[in-house]
């Protein structure tokens, strides 16, 4: 099935309200698997599709390579989400998402900072010709 751009906005609305949900119960300072999997669980708790480390393929000169990266999250089989639980955000952690969204031929990503006091500053959205 393929998402209109409102139908992926109105997922990642739902994946935000959950992330706070997930920050808010244990709060910071937990590993990225925890909360890789609290989250899962919650956006299974309200329906949506979830899966959990799905492996992403290298393209190289149009031949497949294999595993070369692996998914944390994918909702709906459209939306990515790649769980950080670190003190500093680094830049390739943006570059990781645009990397997984161009190999999957997906359009929206979210990258998501859970050691932070207050999850709006960790949580960044991301798109690819959206």
């Amino acid at each position: 099935m393929s998402f209109t751009n409102q139908q992926l906005n109105e997922i990642g609305a739902v994946i935000l309200d959950f992330a706070i949900t997930v920050h808010r119960e244990p709060g910071s300072g937990l590993l990225e698997s925890a909360y890789q999997l609290a989250l899962k669980h919650e956006l299974e708790l309200r329906g949506l599709q979830v899966k959990a480390k799905v492996p992403v393929e290298l393209m190289y000169k149009a031949q497949p390579l294999g595993k070369a990266y692996e998914i944390d999250l994918l909702v709906e089989d459209e939306v990515i989400i790649e769980n950080k639980s670190v003190e500093l955000m680094n830049p390739v952690y943006q570059f990781q998402v645009i990397t997984y969204l161009k190999l999957s031929n997906r359009k929206l990503g979210y990258l998501i900072n859970f050691n932070v006091p207050l999850l709006k500053d960790g949580f960044k959205r991301i798109v690819y010709d959206f």
